[in-house]
């Protein structure tokens, strides 16, 4: 931003100094949780431990298998997962400028959801198993990823469509979720009506997000399709900030306001596909932690973008270490907390009139 005298208000200076110092409060905290989340659980790793053990130097074979082979890659996708969701949900509240827009509330992820199903009974891509702990084991992650992308692409196109005719207002869009979500929830239930009883049991078990059935392998998929997304997004900040001030005032300072909307729904699309075809439906933290981080950081997409993805991460592994917690050593799906967390605050969205 250039000024007339080339001085820097003061007042602006404090306004940047306070988002940044939340951004760096959120990357501390970020930390203390990641080291936290893998120190807790059925047997407990004293914090030091944890860290010597992620730095390379061995404390004890035990620590090893616990924090590499279990702890850290299921922390970790909360961390992705979280930060994905999250971004995915502000940049779509940014283009449909509708505050209760996300991957969730829109039928995006049941959409994922559905095609991933497909692909795992349908096409075989799952490897079903009778354990407990991985019910579904996906055997061919990038052809799951893909169907699960072609049906987030439908919804997306759905959506899309609905916004062109009839405008995205938060009652249109609410309505079009709804019929989404309740389409794409009877195609899975009508897989799992024709699947036997081990198939039926394991597609019910995988539809449950939870963080810690995933793999390396798996992680770093899901990482580099999230950091390729939250790279374009940041770099399309200020298209975001032109259309937030309106469609006609974006058109008028250059932003291609279209083009703009269907790129940054289709790359949403396919961040919410990834997650969903890896770790089932995790609803409501793209709707919930966008809304948070604009009461601290404000609608500058500059700002909120990266506050989102930060806290998005904070938000599912804090969740996720308080799913193993709660009932340990029994451990919850991570999305009934999300869920439990998330639906008190859509109707609130909804009671308070949709203002952002």
């Amino acid at each position: 931003m250039h000024f007339a005298n080339g001085a820097v208000p003061e007042d602006y200076l404090v306004y940047v100094r306070r988002k940044y110092f939340w951004i760096m409060g959120g990357l501390l905290l970020l930390f203390i949780l990641l080291i936290y989340s893998i120190s807790v659980g059925a047997v407990t790793i004293p914090p030091y431990e944890v860290l010597q053990t992620i730095m390379g130097h061995s404390v004890s074979a035990k620590w090893d298998l616990i924090v590499w082979n279990i702890r850290l890659p299921q922390a970790l996708a909360a961390i992705v997962a979280g930060a994905g969701l999250s971004v995915a949900g502000v940049v779509m509240q940014s283009i449909l400028r509708n505050p209760i827009a996300s991957p969730f509330t829109l039928g995006i992820s049941n959409a994922g959801a559905f095609g991933a199903a497909v692909s795992v009974v349908v096409l075989g891509t799952g490897k079903v198993q009778s354990t407990v702990a991985d019910a579904v084991i996906i055997n061919n992650p990038y052809l799951t990823t893909m169907v699960a992308f072609l049906f987030c692409l439908l919804a997306t196109g759905v959506i899309l469509l609905i916004s062109r005719i009839r405008g995205t207002s938060p009652e249109i869009m609410v309505l079009a979720g709804v019929a989404l979500s309740s389409l794409f929830t009877a195609g899975t239930m009508f897989l799992q009506y024709f699947a036997d009883d081990t198939q039926l049991a394991a597609v019910v078990f995988w539809t449950f997000g939870d963080v810690g059935r995933i793999n390396w392998l798996e992680l770093e998929i899901m990482t580099g399709i999230v950091l390729l997304a939250v790279i374009f997004f940041i770099a399309n900040c200020w298209n975001y900030n032109a259309i937030d001030a309106g469609d006609e005032t974006a058109k008028g300072l250059g932003v291609n306001v279209e083009s703009t909307r269907l790129v940054g729904m289709v790359i949403s699309a396919l961040v919410s596909a990834v997650i969903v075809s890896f770790l089932g439906i995790i609803g409501f933290v793209g709707l919930v932690c966008p809304h948070m981080v604009r009461r601290v950081i404000g609608d500058d997409q500059r700002y909120l973008i990266p506050g989102s993805i930060l806290f998005g991460g904070i938000l599912l592994l804090a969740s996720d270490t308080a799913a193993r917690l709660i009932i340990s050593p029994y451990v919850l799906p991570v999305s009934v907390l999300t869920a439990f967390m998330g639906a008190p605050t859509f109707i609130y969205l909804l009671l308070r009139g949709y203002k952002r």
